[in-house]
This record gives C-alpha cells, sequence and structure tokens, in this order.
C-alpha cells in the first residue's frame, strides 16, 4: 500500500476503483494563413458557440446544484464578451497572421499567467476559469472534445491533474466517488463544487497520476487530505467502518437543523455563516445558519471589471438581508489591498503588501469609493437586521474617522429623504495585535467585535501564511494568539459588547471548547460546517470548561 498526502477540500471517505482523466492535448502549433478574416470568423463562430454552450451549463447547474454555484458560467460568458480577452487573440490573428487556435492559446496563457502570480488564494484560482475558457475554445476551433464525466458507467474515484469547472459541473454524481487532484487548492471552483455537491475531494496531491493507474483501488480521506493506493484487506474493512460511521455522524448533523446553539449548561453561542457572494446565502439557509456573521463585500468588487455602483451594491446587500429575514447579517466594508488585488483601482505594488495600504486604510483615503458602499449599506439596511463592520483597525482614530464618515452618509440620505433604518450594529474587525492590545479603548466606540484569526495569527507571529517555507509555523493554536482572543473577549464583556469569531479557526474542531470557555458569543464559519460546530457547542459545559482553561 502507497499512502501519499495532499489539502484535504471536502470532507468524506471514498473506497473505489480509480478512473485517470487525461488531459486532451489539442494541437496549437502556429501557424501562417492566407485570410485575416477568414481567421477573425472561426473565432467569432467558436465565441458565438462556447456562450451558447455556458448557457446551457449554466441553466443544468443551476437545477442539479444551484444558482450561486451555477453563475461561474455566468462568469466565463461574460469573460468571452469582454473586449480584453477576446481583443487579445484578435489582436493576435491580426497583428501576426496566425491561426486563431494559435491565438487563443497565446492569450489564454498570458491571462491565466496573471491570475496565478496574484497573492489572494481566491484570485490565483480564478486562473482555471481562463484554462476552461481557452480549453472551450480550442474544443470547438479544432473539433476535439474532452471525455465528459457524465458518461460513466460505473462508480469511480476521479484522478486527474486538475478538474475544470465545466468538467466538475458534468458529473454523475452517482458514478462520482471522490477526487484526487494533482493541482488545485481549496478555493479552486472544483473543490467548492465538490463540499457542495458533498463529495469526498483531495486536492495538491503531488504526481499523485504517476503513481496510480486506471482500476487501481484507493480509500480517500478528503477531511485529512490522504490518498491510500491498493489498501490490503485489513486497512480497507478499517476505513468501511470509518465509512459508515461518517454517515451515520451527517445524519446526525442534519438532526441539528432548527436547534439552538447553547452548551449543556444553557449558554448560547450563535454559529453564523461567512459568505462572499449574495447568492452564497442560500447554502447558509440550507446549514440553518444563525445569522450572516460576515459578508465579504470586496468580492462584490473583485468579480467586477469595474468600481461596482451604488446601485448595484444595493442590490447585492438587499437581496441577502431579505433572504435572511430577521437573522443578523454583518457586512464587513471593503478589504482590499494586501493579498487581494483589484486592478482598476489602482493600487500600487508595495514591497509588503500586508503592511501596507489595505482595507479600512483605502477607505479613510478613498473616501468617495466609502461613501458610495455606505450609501448602499444604509439604503438597504430596512430590508432586514445590518450590522456594518470596518476591517483591518489599528488605532482609535480610524474607527472615529470611520464613524464620522458614516454619520455624513446618513445625514446626506436625511436631506435626500431616502430612508434607513437607525437600528444598525457597528463593528470592527479585531485581526491586529495592535487592536487586540488596545481592544478596551476600542470596545467604548462600537457595539461589537469579529477576530479576524487569519491575519491576526500571522501578525503576532510574523509569519506569511502563503509562504511555503514558514506556513509550518503559521499556528492558531500558538499561546500567544489565544492570549490575544482571550484578552480581546474580556475587554469586549466588560463594555457590555458582544464579541464573535470569523477567522478560520471559527470552524476548528479543535479549538471550539477553548473559544466557548474563553466566553466566545458567536462563531461565524463556512456554511458546511455550521452544524458540526453546533454539535461541538451541544456538548461543552462552559462552567467546567472554564475550569480547565490555561491560557
Amino acid at each position: 500500500m502507497m499512502k501519499l498526502r495532499g489539502i484535504g477540500a471536502s470532507k468524506g471517505i471514498a473506497i473505489g476503483k480509480v478512473l485517470i482523466k487525461k488531459q486532451c492535448n489539442i494541437t496549437t502549433d502556429k501557424k501562417s494563413i492566407q485570410s485575416i478574416d477568414n481567421e477573425m470568423e472561426r473565432l467569432e463562430d467558436a465565441k458565438k458557440q462556447a456562450i451558447e454552450q455556458l448557457k446551457q451549463l449554466q441553466d443544468n447547474a443551476t437545477k442539479n446544484i444551484g444558482e450561486s454555484e451555477a453563475r461561474i458560467f455566468e462568469v466565463h460568458q461574460m469573460i468571452l464578451q469582454d473586449e480584453d480577452f477576446m481583443g487579445r487573440a484578435k489582436e493576435i490573428i491580426q497583428n501576426e497572421a496566425v491561426n486563431a487556435e494559435y491565438a487563443v492559446s497565446c492569450t489564454g496563457k498570458e491571462y491565466s499567467s496573471l491570475f496565478k502570480e496574484m497573492e489572494d488564494p481566491y484570485m490565483r484560482e480564478r486562473a482555471a476559469d481562463i484554462v476552461d475558457i481557452s480549453k472551450r475554445l480550442l474544443e470547438l476551433l479544432t473539433n476535439q472534445q474532452d471525455l465528459s464525466l457524465s458518461e460513466l458507467t460505473e462508480p469511480v474515484i476521479i484522478a486527474a491533474k486538475d478538474l475544470l469547472p465545466s468538467d466538475t459541473v458534468k458529473i454523475d454524481q452517482k458514478k462520482v466517488l471522490g477526487f484526487i487532484l494533482e493541482e488545485g487548492g481549496k478555493m479552486s471552483h472544483s473543490s467548492i463544487l465538490a463540499r457542495t455537491m458533498k463529495i469526498p475531494a483531495i486536492v495538491g496531491v503531488q504526481s499523485v497520476l504517476s503513481k496510480i493507474q486506471d482500476g487501481d483501488e484507493v480509500i480517500l480521506d478528503g477531511e485529512n487530505g490522504y490518498v491510500m493506493i491498493t489498501p490490503n484487506s485489513e486497512v480497507k474493512n478499517e476505513w468501511l467502518k470509518k465509512q459508515k460511521e461518517y454517515k451515520i455522524k451527517l445524519n446526525r448533523f442534519n438532526q441539528l437543523k432548527g436547534t439552538k446553539s447553547i452548551t449543556k449548561d444553557g449558554v448560547v453561542v450563535k454559529v453564523n455563516a461567512n459568505i462572499g457572494m449574495p447568492e452564497d446565502v442560500d447554502a447558509a439557509i440550507e446549514n440553518d445558519a444563525e445569522g450572516i456573521g460576515l459578508f465579504r463585500s470586496e468580492f462584490l468588487y473583485m468579480n467586477s471589471k469595474t468600481m461596482p455602483s451604488e446601485e448595484k451594491q444595493f442590490k447585492a446587500y438587499k437581496t441577502v438581508l431579505e433572504k435572511m429575514k430577521d437573522k443578523m447579517v454583518i457586512i464587513r466594508t471593503l478589504d482590499v489591498g494586501g493579498d487581494k488585488e483589484i486592478a482598476y483601482l489602482q493600487i500600487p505594488k508595495e514591497s509588503n503588501p500586508f503592511l501596507g495600504y489595505r482595507a479600512i486604510r483605502i477607505c479613510l483615503d478613498k473616501t468617495d469609493l466609502f461613501k458610495t458602499q455606505l450609501r448602499a449599506l444604509l439604503r438597504a439596511s430596512i430590508y432586514g437586521k445590518l450590522g456594518i463592520m470596518f476591517p483591518m483597525i489599528c488605532t482609535l482614530e480610524e474607527v472615529q474617522k470611520a464613524k464620522k464618515i458614516l454619520e455624513e452618509v446618513k445625514k446626506s440620505l436625511q436631506n435626500e429623504k431616502i430612508p434607513f433604518s437607525e437600528d444598525i450594529e457597528i463593528g470592527i474587525m479585531i485581526e491586529t495585535p495592535a487592536a487586540a492590545m488596545i481592544s478596551d479603548i476600542l470596545a467604548k466606540e462600537v457595539d461589537f467585535f469579529s477576530i479576524g484569526t487569519n491575519d491576526l495569527t500571522q501578525y503576532t507571529i510574523a509569519v506569511d501564511r502563503m509562504n511555503s517555507q514558514v506556513a509550518y509555523l503559521y499556528n492558531t493554536h500558538h499561546l500567544s494568539v489565544l492570549r490575544l482572543i482571550q484578552k480581546t473577549i474580556e475587554n469586549g464583556h466588560k463594555e457590555n459588547i458582544w464579541v464573535g469569531i470569523c477567522g478560520e479557526a471559527a470552524a476548528d474542531p479543535t479549538l471550539t471548547k477553548i473559544f466557548v470557555a474563553m466566553g466566545i458569543d458567536e462563531l461565524s464559519v463556512n456554511s458546511g460546517s455550521v452544524l458540526e460546530i453546533r454539535q461541538m457547542i451541544q456538548n461543552i459545559n462552559k462552567k467546567e470548561s472554564k475550569a480547565k482553561l490555561k491560557i
């Protein structure tokens, strides 16, 4: 038996035979052409056919998986209609008098490389969208087509270099037991769709295709990221037992829907959901989240070619607030810079962007941009229960300036006789050691704290979590990080404000008991983790856990 390690992208255990999905090698050799007009026409025809295919994929995905997951194919259509992408391919045909296949291949490589160089993991994974779009155009131009995962004849575990969004959405869920991919990360579309469809998946398994063959039996542990190739009968029986236990556990999670997140000794700890786009709220509702603890509004900006207008933002916020009804929706104001790049904002390159021009610093500098977002938020506030949260706070002055600008926007709306709710909670992210250390002062200015453990951890330990050479040092269990969290909770409670956690650590079951013992009021997690964390809370006695806490 051979055991390999990758990144657990979608929880679950799969046991079965492997089918290797080989990449379709489409010839894109550079060829001189006689007629530029004919080649332009070929490219335009391929584009039209691709858009029709994508519309069909979007319709099918909406019916079979969900509206939010299907939106990726709408994005693909937008890219094909974008003057930059298609314009670049046409420019190559025009200037070099070459075939459309070569022009599309060059354009795809150029644009996917741009995305791969971005520091933000979400944006870096968008390189796969460009590869997918380019592949679709090349298949149409060459009349070649890859193996479809909708045509499988028996249940298998798919092994591949990577799966593109259009590959994943076509799968027959009864025939695909799991995914093992050499490439990709937790934020790739393949990973996101696997979690949505509850298919176990492991990504980033280096060189797995050279160590596995069609028909090999494997065990896939999607939670811990292990692949076991050709296990013996003893190991297989052990994992069949674990698989059965896991399915029983999932059924127990589903039975928790409609129950409250309350400890054995009666302490309420709300479990909310993190979302990035309005469409994500459906998964939060499906998993019975008690509210939205973090709406990452920057994704509205990152998924747009131009600055999203006040009206566009208003509609997005309104949609989420209406769907969540009387449940709290906390929307974080624009948090870009650092590892989140947006070309149209023209943020200059920095030698150390995580310590530079980002988040609230941008908003307090570009006040017109900030006011546009605040107007949209205030207008949407009448449709639900809104909380506004300012990110990356380091000083008292930043909070006071942000609140002052918010008051200016309120007065402007009042003068225009535009309604908004007066019952809005104002909070800040505690994600720097500076904010944690002065949380006693900051607590006097706001209604709540939400601790962003991702940045708090890397700033406290001085480790870049994206740097593979030092990423092993990144550890939210580090005593220094836990002490800052404890200090923040205590200082918040002294001023009678509630304190939550919205970073990745909120969904870590090994930390739940510690956070509850500290006195945390809310945990905001990815939608798929809501019920698991609720179960953890229901099995904790806070008083007993607090007595044992050593921080």
